[in-house]
C-alpha cells in the first residue's frame, strides 16, 4: 500500500490551455484495460525530453529523440501501458513508427511531430495493430485519468499541479503525471513523466530546463537499483497565458519558472518511492558537509539502495550499522570515519567513529517504527548537500515481482 499518498480528483487537476487529452482501451496485455493515452499539443507548442541512459533503451525511445528536435515541433505524444516495446530491435522500431503515423493521422500532424512512449513487459513484441485499432476509439479525458491509464504496477494514479506568478505579472499554470513503483533507480529522469504549462518557452531553453529539472527531481530517487529501459521525462509549454517568450537563462522568469516546475516534478518523483513497489516506509536520505554535491549523492545512493539497509527499514529494527557500512563502500575518496555524524530524524546515533555515546536503542525503534524516517549524515568535508529519497524493501516487493507476467 502506498506511504502517505491519495489519488488526486480531476478538480484537483486543472486543465493547461493548449492541451487535450485522450485515453482508450487498446487491450495491450489485458483485455477491458484503459492502456492507451494521447496528449495533444496546440500548435507553438515547444518540448524538452530527457530520456534513460540504459544501452538497451527502447525502440520508442530512439524514435522519441529522433522526433524531438524536428523543425516541425511535437504535436502529440502517444503512450501505452502493457507492453515496453524494448529488447525488440527494428521490428521494435518499425512498429512504433507505425504507431507514430497513426496517431499523427488521428490529430491531423505529421508522424514525426509524434513522441511514442511505452511502459510493461520487456522482450515482447508490440501489439501494435491493437494500439493503432484503438486509436479512433480515443475519448476525452481528465488528467486524474490519463494518470491512471499510464500505470502499471502503480496502485495509486501519481498526478500534481501547480500554479504561481512567472515575471510578476501572469500566473502560470502547470499539471503533470507520472507512473512508476519498481525498476527505480534512474540516471536522467524516471519511469514515465510528463508535465504540461501554459508558459511560453523557447525549445532550447526549455530542454535545458527539462534537463536541470530532471537533475534535481527524478534523478534523486531509488526503489530497487534498477535503471528502466524506457525513462523518460517531458515538458510541454504550450505557451497560451499571453507572456512573452522565455527565451534566455538569463531572464529571471527562467528561475521562478523552474522553481515552480520542480516543486511539481518532486511531488510526482516522491510520488513514484511512496508508492514503490511492496513499500511500507518513505525515507528521506540527505547526505550535508560534503566536499561536491556529485560525492554528497555518492553516499546518499549508496545508503538508499542496500538491500540491507531497506529491509531494517522494513523490519523496524535499528540495526544502524548498516547505514555506517554503506556509507564506508560509497567510495568516498579518503573519508575520515571518525569526523562522520549520523542521525535518524533529530537523533544522534553515531558519531566519532561509533555509537553515540547518548543514544538508545529504544530511541532507534521509536524513530524506525515510523512510517516517514529522514537519515541525515554529516561527513564534515565541505559545504556541499544532496538528498535522495528511497523506501524499503518488502516482502511484497519479491511477490509483485516475482508474478510479473503472469
Amino acid at each position: 500500500m502506498a506511504v502517505n499518498l491519495t489519488e488526486k480528483t480531476a478538480e484537483q487537476l486543472p486543465d493547461i490551455d493548449g492541451i487535450a487529452l485522450y485515453t482508450a482501451q487498446a487491450g495491450v496485455k489485458k483485455p477491458d484495460h484503459t492502456d492507451l493515452t494521447l496528449i495533444a499539443a496546440a500548435a507553438g507548442s515547444t518540448v524538452g525530453a530527457v530520456f534513460t541512459t540504459n544501452r538497451f533503451c527502447a525502440a520508442p525511445v530512439h524514435i522519441a529523440k529522433s522526433h524531438l528536435f524536428d523543425e516541425d515541433g511535437v504535436r502529440a505524444l502517444i503512450i501505452n501501458t502493457g507492453n515496453a516495446n524494448a529488447g525488440t530491435g527494428a521490428q521494435g522500431r518499425i512498429d512504433a513508427l507505425a504507431v507514430c503515423a497513426a496517431a499523427a493521422r488521428q490529430i491531423g500532424c505529421k508522424p514525426n511531430q509524434v513522441l511514442p512512449f511505452s511502459t510493461g513487459v520487456i522482450l515482447e513484441p508490440l501489439p501494435a495493430d491493437k494500439i493503432i485499432a484503438a486509436l479512433p476509439k480515443m475519448q476525452p479525458a481528465f488528467w486524474n485519468e490519463a494518470a491512471r491509464a499510464i500505470m502499471t504496477t502503480d496502485t495509486v494514479p501519481k498526478a500534481a499541479s501547480r500554479e504561481g506568478k512567472v515575471g510578476g505579472k501572469h500566473t502560470v499554470r502547470a499539471t503533470g503525471i507520472a507512473k512508476g513503483s519498481g525498476m527505480i533507480h534512474p540516471n536522467m529522469a524516471t519511469m514515465l513523466g510528463f508535465i504540461a504549462t501554459d508558459a511560453k518557452v523557447s525549445q532550447p531553453v526549455l530542454q535545458l530546463m527539462t534537463q536541470e529539472i530532471a537533475d534535481e527531481t527524478f534523478n534523486t530517487i531509488t526503489v530497487d537499483g534498477d535503471t528502466s529501459t524506457n525513462d523518460s521525462f517531458v515538458i510541454i509549454a504550450t505557451g497560451k497565458n499571453s507572456q512573452s517568450e522565455i527565451d534566455n537563462i538569463a531572464d529571471p522568469r527562467y528561475a521562478q519558472l523552474k522553481e515552480l516546475l520542480c516543486s511539481l516534478a518532486l511531488e510526482l518523483a516522491q510520488a513514484i518511492v511512496r508508492d514503490g513497489e511492496g513499500a511500507t516506509k518513505f525515507i528521506t536520505v540527505r547526505v550535508e558537509n560534503a566536499k561536491t554535491r556529485d560525492e554528497a549523492r555518492q553516499a546518499a545512493y549508496a545508503v538508499a539502495r542496500s538491500p540491507l539497509v531497506k529491509t531494517a527499514f522494513f523490519a523496524s529494527d535499528p540495526n544502524l550499522g548498516r547505514l555506517l557500512a554503506a556509507i564506508g563502500y560509497a567510495g568516498v575518496a579518503d573519508l575520515d570515519t571518525d569526523l562522520v555524524e549520523m542521525y535518524l530524524d533529530d537523533i544522534l546515533v553515531a558519531e566519532h567513529g561509533g555509537r553515540a555515546a547518548s543514544y538508545t536503542e529504544a530511541q532507534g525503534q521509536a524513530v524506525m517504527s515510523k512510517d516517514e524516517i529522514t537519515v541525515r549524515i554529516k561527513l564534515h568535508r565541505g559545504q556541499s548537500a544532496a538528498t535522495v529519497y528511497t523506501c524499503d524493501l518488502s516482502h511484497g516487493y519479491v511477490s509483485i515481482n516475482a508474478d510479473y507476467r503472469s
